[in-house]
């Protein structure tokens, strides 16, 4: 018996916004490339959100600049291909996903990168069973998500590129300039679909990093997603996707209150920068990037420990469990700048006294 989609923890992009994908297919009268679901302009609004002409409204996805996200689809329009780049928390993943629901219609061509990917993961496979009855043949080979998407003319996701190792890394340059995956096994080559292209995200603090080839570099079109520039924005993205991650997993918006969600904010964006929002006083960085989607996270996970085990509503205890395992990665750099800010900040904001002892607490 097939499962509803209210039944799976994370429904994919283009199963949870099908009523929206429906509806600005239904209105979308501007030419689309070839084999894409919606126009560019379409492909835009289904991300940025907002009212249609017919009154209807679309939920936003991303928020942001309008033009980063143009930037991205009209290159997607072209034959180049995309990378998106930034710290963690950045909504690299999410856009990239949207991207492909809207433009694609299916966001699950997806490859993972590590620093042990498989040359079969980017490219393609074999069925052993076959091949040793049967020899090299094209029913033998296993397609990977690249492979596929060049034959069926989709976008393929490529997530962190940047941790794939360099030889695996330039075995996109052909796919990508060429557009032809050859396979000497057979003597042959897929050529690429019109419609087909590569969506790459790429972290700029990850340690360990595999630097891209000036080669395959010249192959990316590259937009950097920003962290949101303003407070009231970070406020207005966190307090939208944790309703929306809530709904997920059955956690009611009301445990949430906004004022919790400006306190995490105001704490991300100060130790980020290292300083105090007024300005007034410096501060130790922490080693993690508090990014956005942490944020979110410490905020469900504050949701979760309010409704199991508060009164149903997030409050400085149940803020300061996710917030303590946030900001302290390294146990000495990152609990000293941790405990400072608590002392020199927290401690002296007259309403924050009752996150100041449940942090002093967890310490």
């Amino acid at each position: 018996m097939k499962k509803g989609t209210e039944e799976i923890l994370r429904p994919h992009a283009e199963q949870t916004y099908a009523a929206e994908l429906a509806i600005l297919a239904e209105l979308d009268k501007r030419p689309r490339p070839v084999h894409w679901k919606l126009s560019p302009w379409a492909v835009v609004q289904y991300l940025l959100g907002g009212k249609l002409e017919d009154g209807r409204e679309i939920s936003p996805k991303y928020y942001g600049q309008r033009r980063l996200i143009e930037i991205a689809v009209a290159t997607l329009a072209t034959d180049r291909a995309l990378l998106l780049v930034g710290i963690p928390g950045t909504a690299k993943t999410w856009v990239s996903e949207h991207l492909s629901a809207a433009i694609s219609g299916d966001s699950t061509l997806l490859i993972q990168g590590t620093a042990g990917l498989g040359e079969e993961a980017l490219r393609y496979g074999w069925n052993y069973a076959r091949l040793l009855s049967e020899g090299p043949s094209p029913d033998a080979l296993v397609a990977s998500p690249v492979l596929k998407a060049m034959q069926e003319g989709k976008l393929v996701r490529v997530e962190e590129l940047t941790r794939i190792p360099s030889d695996l890394q330039d075995s996109l340059i052909t796919i990508l300039s060429e557009k032809v995956l050859p396979v000497p096994e057979l003597n042959t080559e897929i050529q690429a679909r019109k419609g087909f292209n590569l969506i790459a995200t790429a972290n700029t603090r990850d340690r360990g990093v595999q630097e891209l080839s000036s080669a395959l570099r010249r192959r990316f079109n590259t937009v950097v997603l920003p962290l949101p520039a303003s407070f009231e924005e970070e406020v207005r993205i966190v307090q939208a996707r944790v309703e929306q991650v809530g709904q997920q997993l059955e956690l009611p918006a009301s445990s949430a209150p906004v004022q919790e969600i400006q306190r995490l904010v105001t704490i991300f964006r100060e130790l980020r920068s290292g300083r105090t929002e007024d300005g007034r006083a410096k501060l130790k960085v922490p080693s993690g990037t508090l990014s956005t989607a942490e944020a979110i996270s410490v905020m469900n996970s504050g949701q979760s420990l309010a409704i199991h085990f508060g009164d149903g509503q997030v409050k400085a205890a149940d803020l300061a469990a996710g917030l303590t395992g946030a900001i302290v990665k390294d146990p000495l750099q990152d609990r000293t700048a941790w405990l400072e800010y608590l002392e020199t900040v927290v401690k002296e904001r007259d309403d924050w006294k009752d996150l100041y002892r449940a942090c002093k607490d967890l310490l």
